[in-house]
């Protein structure tokens, strides 16, 4: 091992090349995915299936996921801040759940250290009804919170969410205030919206795709700056004349300081998955809404949502 790795090394340096552009990952210590999330979560789901994707154009990698979702991820956010800068290490990070926890919590990592690798999805949030719902568009819900404050009520998968935020980004457009109904996920989110006992759901669109093509619950809207194709005959809040936007945005990140040599390759591996014609494939099966972003967007991406959320937070802490 030793042998190999030092002829990687001097090999590289002969060619002036970076020396884990050339030399393999040791087989025999595999580089840990930290999610955070539990396994057959949105985030793990991502994380299993763009993986192998990924692994294949790291030479000698073998990468395994770790699941760490308890603090709302806040371990598997604070474990890769905190693990050496080695590509040994790295995680899956999603915009907003890592930038919110900063805000609202003392935590042992800061969203703008992180070495940002690139964005994989973006889950467009919806905003749900059942299928025999009054509100046929989001003026109509708007409508009725004005003439009834604070009394439809909305379920979310918890506070401080990205379908919490969205709810939050519809009063602060339209003047309105709604019932927050927070939940622990999104399963008891539909079990309660198909059961009559909220107004509306605040989910992803793809956690909707299959009862919305099945006639059981209809999207109002949905939070993209643009349409997902896959739910194309969904206008978006823009499309309807409200300034909101919100969503999960999901990719891999790494320690902090993590060098070039080997940020570049595994930056180079996230970019080569994203166009892999066998990824795009696999994304579409599994209803993935896929976003690819190299580091540097992603990165701009998250500092720009960090400064958007503090700002609100200062408005009107959501856990007020």
């Amino acid at each position: 091992m030793q042998r190999r790795q030092l002829f990687g090394a001097a090999t590289a340096a002969a060619l002036g090349l970076p020396r884990l552009a050339l030399a393999a990952w040791p087989a025999d210590r595999p580089i840990q995915v930290l999610v955070p999330g539990p396994a057959g979560g949105g985030m793990d789901m991502l994380t299993r299936a763009i993986l192998p994707f990924v692994q294949r154009r790291l030479p000698g990698a073998n990468l395994v996921v770790i699941n760490r979702p308890a603090a709302g991820g806040q371990q598997a956010f604070e474990g890769i801040a905190q693990a050496a800068p080695d590509g040994f290490t790295i995680g899956a990070a999603q915009a907003p759940n890592s930038i919110t926890l900063p805000i609202e919590r003392q935590v042992r990592y800061k969203v703008r250290d992180f070495t940002f690798l690139g964005n994989v999805i973006e889950d467009p949030c919806g905003l749900w009804v059942r299928a025999n719902s009054p509100f046929r568009g989001v003026a109509d819900l708007v409508a009725a919170a004005r003439a009834r404050p604070g009394q439809i009520s909305i379920g979310t998968a918890g506070i401080g969410s990205d379908d919490h935020l969205l709810q939050l980004s519809l009063q602060e457009a339209t003047g309105t205030e709604y019932l927050h109904v927070p939940f622990n996920g999104t399963p008891p989110i539909i079990t309660n919206l198909l059961s009559g006992s909220i107004d509306a759901g605040s989910f992803n669109m793809s956690e909707g795709l299959g009862l919305m093509r099945d006639g059981t619950i209809r999207a109002l809207a949905q939070g993209g700056p643009e349409r997902w194709a896959a739910t194309g005959a969904v206008p978006t809040f823009r499309d309807q004349g409200f300034a909101v936007l919100g969503g999960s945005t999901r990719g891999l990140v790494a320690p902090p300081n993590l060098p070039s040599e080997i940020s570049e390759p595994l930056r180079a591996a996230i970019a080569g998955a994203n166009a892999d014609p066998k990824w795009i494939a696999e994304a579409e099966r599994l209803n993935l809404p896929r976003r690819a972003m190299s580091a540097a967007d992603q990165e701009r991406l998250f500092l720009e949502e960090d400064a958007r959320l503090r700002a609100l937070w200062e408005r009107k802490p959501w856990r007020d």
